[in-house]
């Protein structure tokens, strides 16, 4: 259901003008009913004026009386012409004071892990300008020193499956022009579903990593075939060369 305009002003003006449940008005404007109820108790909403729904074309007397006759009745929004599609987002995203200051982190996220996304979809992602991209791109940042990549779903400034959309339509973009992709970049186009829905590959302990291709060197049936003489007894295990003299100085005296 689409929300009203102004909907804390609009439940003040509900709360103050109509007997209508806390539910119903937390349901029409999208608010939870506790919160509703702090606005009849005077603690929530402190100083709001309230926003008639009626003179401003949101609600009609008859929705409002239905409403109060039948405490089930879910309110609905009046139709507005003139106001269809105006809830499609244009231009880059608002992102919020409090996380503006991780947005070069989220920016650096992107362009690392998924450089095939464009500045524009980037820009959509994590509500940024195309120089600031540009800058991390190239790592002419001012603070490109101090940047740590950070996933943006994590840092809230943008859904998982926003990403996700942008990620495939990349993908489809590159595979209609063609371009060929390596095996770290098509890992990277899967989608979050689909790599959750994959089978987990089984991984080397990292003690023996790399010792699936080592060999010894040789072939161990040479070995065998040696003759590596008779040591049947101490004195043929301890024999000396021929012609050598190990005599001590002490018997020659």
């Amino acid at each position: 259901m689409a929300k009203p305009i102004m909907a804390r002003a609009t439940a003040v003006w509900l709360v103050d003008n109509t007997t209508l449940s806390f539910k119903q008005i937390a349901d029409f404007v999208e608010m939870h009913e506790l919160e509703v109820q702090g606005i009849a108790d005077g603690d929530v909403a402190q100083g709001v004026k309230g926003f008639d729904p009626i003179a401003n074309n949101q609600l009609t007397e008859e929705e409002i009386e239905k409403g109060q006759a039948n405490p089930l009745h879910k309110l609905k929004l009046k139709f507005n012409a003139s106001a269809q599609g105006e809830e499609k987002r244009r231009g880059p995203r608002y992102t919020p004071l409090s996380k503006r200051q991780d947005r070069p982190a989220s920016i650096y996220w992107l362009v690392k892990f998924h450089p095939e996304l464009s500045d524009g979809q980037v820009s959509k992602l994590v509500g940024t300008t195309k120089p600031t991209i540009q800058a991390i791109r190239e790592r002419t940042h001012w603070n490109i020193a101090n940047i740590q990549p950070i996933d943006p779903v994590a840092l809230g400034l943008c859904k998982q499956s926003e990403l996700d959309a942008a990620v495939q339509k990349a993908a489809a973009k590159k595979a209609a022009e063609g371009g060929l992709m390596t095996d770290d970049e098509r890992r990277r186009l899967v989608s979050t579903e689909q790599s959750l829905g994959m089978d987990t590959e089984p991984k080397m302990p990292t003690s023996i990593e790399g010792l699936e291709t080592f060999t010894l060197s040789g072939n161990p049936a040479d070995d065998e075939e040696k003759d590596h003489g008779d040591y049947s007894d101490a004195d043929s295990f301890f024999k000396l060369p021929e012609g050598g003299s190990d005599t001590d100085e002490d018997d020659d005296k």
